[in-house]
């Protein structure tokens, strides 16, 4: 696979961040790491757009309960908005749901949908399997509750980023497991699907575009328990042995990710299954886009496309 040139914006930056002494998260512990990644977030991502309102809550599960904040889009319709029940990246390790606010916000406003944002339990203090524990939970959560949070139970999306997007794509699975059918879409961008590292991209992109190798190794180490855990679907849902029955994927890849190729052999996977997918490069990009959103306009222009991409779906269902 081909790559065209780094945006220059983001070159640029990512010029302005190696000189800027910003110690690696992998090199501190998880409080500091979760901080300077907030940190960091905060200082480059676009404030994103408005909602009609966001109810900050909490969701029960056997372990406790989560954190979730639910965003609600301004419409004129009274019919029940479809439901997207996201999960942040940040590596198993680290973000939030204030972190991906953000985000949250942009495919609220831009796909007129109800977002719940899920804050699961990080790593290393919650080893796999617990945040798919969380991840799963979550989504029958969404599946009970979403008449009464004013939301169309027929239409639910899983979706995430980096770490969140392989959550998504876990939950998916265990829904089909499970039977349900209330799973319209999964929007899966940048995932995690191959906790092996083996794809060549890993090599080609693995040093000095933010998301290096040092650092995936770091988050896998965290999260997993031990070496077996590499080949187990939940965590590496690219190994699952079987990839049919799933609902329709939007995958969105970034040309400078180390996680590039596992994205596309996922993509590959579900459409050999005979999984509708549509599949999306943003050539010029790096991992973590939908955070530089403030300083790269190509970022935002990427994810307003992948919002766009997730409306249409959503308009196909309606």
């Amino acid at each position: 696979m081909t790559t065209k040139e780094l945006d220059p914006q983001l070159a640029d930056l990512l010029r302005e961040l190696e000189d800027s002494g910003t110690p690696k998260l992998q090199t501190l512990q998880p409080a500091e790491a979760r901080q300077v990644f907030s940190n960091g977030v905060e200082l480059l991502t676009a404030k994103g757009a408005d909602v009609d309102r966001s109810v900050d809550g909490r969701i029960a599960t056997k372990n406790g309960s989560l954190p979730v904040r639910i965003y609600y889009p301004e419409r004129d319709s009274d019919s029940p908005a479809p439901l997207v029940v996201y999960f942040h990246g940040g590596g198993w390790s680290f973000g939030s749901i204030d972190t991906h606010d953000s985000v949250c916000r942009t495919i609220c406003s831009g796909a007129s949908c109800i977002v719940a944002s899920i804050e699961y339990s990080l790593a290393p203090e919650h080893k796999f399997p617990r945040a798919v524990d969380d991840a799963i939970e979550a989504s029958n959560w969404a599946r009970g509750s979403a008449q009464e949070i004013g939301a169309d139970p027929t239409r639910i999306v899983l979706a995430g980023d980096s770490a969140g997007a392989n959550l998504a794509a876990v939950a998916a699975l265990a829904a089909r497991d499970q039977g349900y059918t209330d799973i319209i879409c999964q929007l899966l961008i940048y995932p995690a699907t191959d906790q092996s590292m083996s794809c060549s991209s890993h090599q080609k992109f693995g040093d000095g575009y933010r998301l290096t190798r040092s650092l995936m190794i770091w988050s896998s180490t965290n999260y997993l328990r031990d070496g077996p855990d590499i080949m187990d679907p939940r965590a590496s849902p690219l190994f699952a042995t079987d990839h049919s029955g799933l609902p329709p994927a939007i995958i969105i890849t970034a040309g400078f990710d180390p996680l590039r190729d596992e994205g596309a052999a996922f993509a590959t996977k579900l459409e050999e299954a005979g999984v509708e997918v549509e599949y999306r490069c943003f050539d010029n990009l790096i991992h973590g886009f939908v955070t530089l959103t403030g300083v790269v306009d190509a970022a935002a222009l990427a994810l307003d496309e992948t919002v766009l991409m997730l409306k249409g779906q959503l308009e196909c269902r309606s």
